[in-house]
C-alpha cells in the first residue's frame, strides 16, 4: 500500500495557492541566499541605468527555494509585469509562440521546469533569447515560408530542479546562471516567523525554530509545516505556536526531530528490512515503497543523503549506521558504529 506523507510533493503542489500569499514581493523582504540576493540587485541596478530589459537568469536547486519567488521580485524591481508558464505546458512551438507575442517591452517570462522544454520548441525560443525575435513558419511542403518578427525586450526566468537536463545551448543563452542553496536553521525560522505575522498566527522564537528544524532546509515546507502546527494549536491548544506545542502536532502529524516524514522513514525501512540495509537499485526501490522513481530520487532521496541516512553507490541505495540508529534498529555486527556503510 503506499505511504502518505506530510512532505509529499503532491500534498505540497495542492496548497500552492496558500504559498503564493506567503511569498515576499521585494528583495529586502527575501530571507536568506545573500550573495545571490546581492548579484541579482546589481543586475537589476545595472539594467534600470541602462534602461533595458535584465539579462535572461537561470535558477537552478530543489523544489521549495524560491526560485518562482525571485522570478516575481526581478519583475517587481523592474516594474514589470510576470508571465509565468512551465516546460511541459509548452508542446508545441505554437504554445510558445503564442506566449511571446503577448508579451510587453520589459516582461519577466518565467518558465519553470525549463528542462522539460520540447527540443524543437527550445529551437523557437533561441532566436527570441539572442535577437528578440521570432521565426515562424506558414504554410506545408514546398510553398511554405518563414516569416521573422520583432518581439519587444524581455527578460526569460527558467527553473530547474536538474540543470544538467538543460540543453547546453539553451544554458548558455542565460546570462547568469544561479544555484539556490538549502536555507539554516536562523533563516528558516526567520522565514516562520514573518510568515505568521502575515497568517496572524501568535509564535514564540521557540515554536519558529521548532518548526525551522524539521524544514528540511526548505522554506515551503517550513510554511506548510506551520499551517498544520497553526491548526493543532487551535485545536489542542491555546492557539499560541510555542516549541512545546510545535513538537506535539509535529509529532501528530509524523514528522520527527530530524525532519523525516512517514515515507522518508518508510523509505529507510524498506531498504533495511527488505534488502537487507542495500545495496538496492531505484526502480526497485520505488516499487518497494509504491513510488514514482522520479519522486523517490527528487523529492525524498536528496535529504536523506543530505543527512547521511542514505549512500549512493554504483550498485544501488545503502543504508548508513545513522540510519539504522535513528529508526533504532540494531545494525549488523562488525561495523564498530563508526556510520560506515553497512
Amino acid at each position: 500500500m503506499r505511504e502518505e506523507g506530510l512532505l509529499a510533493t503532491e500534498a505540497l503542489a495542492v496548497e500552492e495557492p496558500f504559498d503564493v500569499g506567503l511569498r515576499p514581493k521585494q528583495m529586502e523582504e527575501f530571507v536568506g541566499q545573500a550573495a545571490l540576493k546581492e548579484r541579482l540587485a546589481i543586475l537589476v541596478e545595472a539594467a534600470r541605468e541602462r534602461k533595458e530589459a535584465v539579462d535572461h537568469v537561470l535558477f537552478s536547486g530543489p523544489p521549495g527555494l524560491g526560485k518562482t519567488t525571485l522570478a516575481g521580485i526581478l519583475a517587481n524591481e523592474m516594474g514589470a509585469n510576470l508571465r509565468i508558464t512551465s516546460g511541459p505546458a509548452l508542446e508545441r512551438p505554437g504554445d510558445l509562440a503564442a506566449v511571446l507575442t503577448n508579451l510587453e517591452d520589459g516582461d519577466v517570462l518565467f518558465i519553470d521546469e525549463v528542462h522539460r522544454l520540447p527540443r524543437q520548441v527550445e529551437e523557437v525560443l533561441y532566436p527570441a533569447m539572442e535577437d528578440f525575435q521570432l521565426d515562424i513558419v506558414v504554410g506545408k511542403g514546398p510553398a511554405a515560408r518563414s516569416i521573422r518578427l520583432d518581439l519587444p525586450a524581455f527578460t526569460l526566468v527558467g527553473a530547474t530542479t536538474r540543470v544538467g537536463r538543460v540543453a547546453p545551448p539553451l544554458r548558455d543563452r542565460f546570462g547568469y546562471v544561479a544555484r539556490l542553496d538549502y536555507y539554516n536553521h536562523q533563516e528558516l525560522a526567520a522565514i516562520v516567523q514573518r510568515a505568521a505575522g502575515i497568517l496572524t498566527v501568535e509564535t514564540t522564537t521557540d515554536g519558529a525554530e521548532g518548526i525551522a528544524r524539521r524544514s528540511r532546509g526548505t522554506p515551503r515546507i517550513a510554511n506548510r509545516l506551520l499551517r498544520r502546527v497553526r491548526d493543532y494549536a487551535t485545536v489542542r491548544a491555546d492557539g499560541v505556536v510555542d516549541g512545546a506545542t510545535a513538537d506535539l502536532a509535529l509529532a501528530v502529524f509524523e514528522v520527527d526531530e530530524k525532519g523525516l516524514d512517514k515515507v522518508d522513514r518508510f523509505i529507510l525501512f524498506a531498504v533495511i528490512d527488505k534488502f537487507a540495509g542495500g545495496p538496492v537499485g531505484l526502480s526497485t526501490l520505488s516499487i518497494a515503497v509504491s513510488e514514482d522513481p522520479e519522486t523517490v530520487e527528487d523529492a525524498y532521496e536528496p535529504y536523506l543523503l543530505q543527512e547521511g541516512f542514505l549512500k549512493r553507490t554504483p550498485r544501488g541505495r545503502v543504508a548508513t549506521i545513522r540510519a539504522y540508529e535513528h529508526l533504532g534498529i540494531a545494525p549488523p555486527d562488525g561495523d564498530g558504529g563508526q556510520g560506515r556503510l553497512i
